[in-house]
């Protein structure tokens, strides 16, 4: 990191600054010019608040050099991650298919779509006991008696379940729960993520409606500074002017992702438009711009789903769907492998 100073600078503000960058056990170089002076910070930069140091009387202005997140950065740990979730690898070369509703609506129903989305080629299970729902008056899911729906859908199926946590309060009903998911509205949950950080289990990261790769990275950086490194990150659309879709699915963000952070990088073309018929298209080019795998809504009967059935493929679909892109899978664009 690079401070420049302003002009005619206080010697007392200065050396309280350096004192206070000091306690963060950075190496102060300092480089005086005829009318700059710079301050050259070497050591983990990460622990500075960039901006209290812009609004200090003595600087003009704060350049980082290295990118502010350690744990999820690449040029710490060129290898790719691999996480296991119940035996089922992603990342490094192995292919996730999630699929499932985006409800958890009732027992037949999940262990039915278990079923078929297993026989159609999924690795994992997906269903929402706990749903963040824009109306107040919407279906907000089974709640705790979700997740022991999917649990038994489980059983039935032997696919390791993946559902979505809303508020550190509920993981206690998580605790058998194989991948926890943290969906686009708490990427920035700050709390919650310093909890996740706590457990020793898998998490999906997805992104926010309108946040930047960095600040996305930064969110899976507060759970690996806990000491949970079993992150997976998930594209899922982001919110641009385009209203002919639900979102914009941002495929560049899969090898540009695989070039900043080592951890998996999965995609969810359900949720990046909101329309069943271009959710195919969409995950292709997914996986054939080096995703490590996808995530996607499937449902038994999409008219009549208590949610997101516009965006969700029939289970004969996503049959088709899986033998498509086990097609391209060889020719997927390989990054960092």
């Amino acid at each position: 990191m690079v401070v420049l100073l302003k002009k005619n600078i206080d010697e007392k503000q200065l050396n309280r600054l350096i004192n206070w960058l000091e306690d963060f056990n950075i190496e102060i170089h300092m480089s005086q010019g005829m009318n700059t002076t710079i301050m050259g910070l070497i050591g983990d930069t990460s622990v500075v608040d960039i901006d209290l140091l812009k609004a200090l009387d003595i600087v003009e202005d704060v350049k980082r050099i290295q990118e502010p997140y350690k744990n999820a950065n690449r040029k710490f740990h060129p290898a790719n991650t691999v996480v296991n979730i119940g035996g089922v690898k992603v990342g490094g070369g192995d292919f996730a298919l999630i699929a499932g509703p985006c409800s958890v609506e009732s027992l037949d129903q999940m262990k039915q779509i278990a079923k078929d989305v297993k026989s159609g080629g999924a690795n994992m299970l997906r269903g929402g006991a706990f749903k963040p729902r824009t109306s107040p008056y919407a279906f907000q899911g089974m709640r705790e008696q979700g997740i022991e729906v999917m649990m038994e859908a489980r059983a039935v199926s032997g696919l390791p379940i993946v559902s979505e946590v809303m508020d550190p309060s509920q993981l206690k009903f998580f605790e058998d729960v194989d991948l926890i998911q943290v969906g686009a509205r708490n990427m920035q949950n700050f709390e919650l993520l310093k909890e996740l950080g706590k457990l020793r289990k898998p998490v999906l990261l997805k992104r926010g409606l309108a946040n930047t790769l960095q600040e996305w990275l930064m969110s899976a950086e507060y759970i690996m500074a806990g000491g949970n490194e079993q992150v997976i990150l998930c594209e899922r659309g982001i919110r641009t002017f385009e209203t002919a879709t639900r979102n914009t699915l941002d495929i560049s963000a899969v090898p540009m992702l695989k070039s900043l952070t080592h951890l998996p990088i999965i995609v969810d073309p359900s949720h990046g438009v909101g329309i069943a018929k271009m959710v195919p298209p969409l995950a292709l080019a997914a996986t054939a711009a080096g995703a490590d795998g996808l995530i996607i809504e499937v449902h038994n009967d999409p008219p009549h789903a208590m949610s997101d059935g516009a965006q969700s493929l029939t289970p004969e679909a996503f049959a088709e769907l899986v033998t498509a892109i086990r097609n391209i899978l060889p020719f997927a664009y390989k990054s960092n492998e």
